[in-house]
C-alpha cells in the first residue's frame, strides 16, 4: 500500500475560521482584554504582541508541565509574561527581559491588575547580557523566545544549558508570515530559517513546529542519560 504520509491535512486559516478558533478558546480575562486593547492603540508595533490563542496555549502548557521557574525573552507590553505567570503556581517565578521602559511600564501595570506582579521579575537591558549574567546551570523549567530574530540562535545557545533536562523551550514567529519556507529568504526571515534548521538538527532536544499564529516551535530538552546513550551509539 502506498504511504500517504505526505498528504497535507492542515486546514488553511481563513478570517472566519480564525474567529471560530478564538471563540472556542478560553476567553481572555478583563485584564488581558484591557492589555490587548491598550497595546492595539500603540499602532503598528502592536503586531509584536502574541495573539490570545497563543497566550492561552502558553498558560495551559505552563500548567501541564507544572513549570515553576520560567524565562521570557522579549517582554514588550507583557502579554506573554502575564500568560506564563497565570499558568504558574503562586510560588512560581517568571524572569522576563526587554530594553524598553515605555512598553514594560504598560506590562507592569497589567501584571499588578492581574494580581501576578509578585511572580514576575523584569530585567531591563539586552537579553543576551542578562542571560550571560545568570548562573550556568539548569534552573529553568520553561523558556519562551520572542525577541529580535537575528539573535534567536544566540538566545537558544544561552538558554538551553540553563533549562533542566525534561524542560521546555519555545520559539515564536518560526514561520515568519510563511517567508521562512523560502530558500531565498532574506533579513529576519533568513535568520528564522537558519534558526529553525539549527533547532531541528540539535540532538539535545525533541522538537515539533506548530502552526499556531505565526508559527511556534515547541521543544523538550532531552535528559542526560539519553544524551549519553546517543553519544556512545
Amino acid at each position: 500500500m502506498t504511504s500517504r504520509t505526505d498528504d497535507t491535512k492542515t486546514v488553511p486559516i481563513t478570517p472566519a475560521l480564525h474567529r471560530y478558533l478564538v471563540s472556542h478558546t478560553m476567553a481572555p480575562s478583563r485584564v488581558q482584554q484591557d492589555l490587548m486593547d491598550h497595546t492595539h492603540a500603540l499602532g503598528t508595533v502592536a503586531e509584536m504582541q502574541i495573539p490570545h490563542e497563543q497566550a492561552a496555549f502558553l498558560t495551559l502548557l505552563t500548567k501541564l508541565t507544572a513549570a515553576r521557574t520560567i524565562i521570557d525573552i522579549g517582554t514588550f507590553t507583557g502579554y506573554s509574561a502575564l500568560a506564563l505567570a497565570l499558568g504558574s503556581p503562586p510560588d512560581g517565578r517568571v524572569l522576563t527581559c526587554d530594553t524598553s521602559t515605555e512598553w514594560t511600564g504598560i506590562a507592569q501595570d497589567a501584571w499588578k491588575q492581574a494580581g501576578v506582579a509578585d511572580r514576575i521579575e523584569l530585567r531591563l537591558g539586552p537579553a543576551l547580557e542578562t542571560l550571560r549574567s545568570l548562573p550556568h546551570e539548569p534552573s529553568f523549567d520553561l523558556a519562551f523566545i520572542d525577541a529580535d530574530k537575528p539573535s534567536y540562535r544566540d538566545y537558544w545557545e544561552e538558554l538551553l544549558p540553563r533549562v533542566r533536562p525534561g524542560g521546555v523551550l519555545l520559539a515564536d514567529n518560526v514561520l515568519y508570515s510563511g517567508d521562512a519556507a523560502n530558500p531565498d529568504a532574506t533579513g529576519n526571515a533568513q535568520a528564522i530559517r537558519a534558526f529553525n534548521a539549527h533547532v531541528h538538527n540539535d540532538p539535545r532536544v525533541e522538537n515539533v513546529m506548530l502552526p499556531i499564529a505565526d508559527g511556534l516551535t515547541l521543544t523538550r530538552k532531552r535528559d542526560d542519560e539519553h544524551l549519553t546513550m546517543k553519544a556512545c551509539s
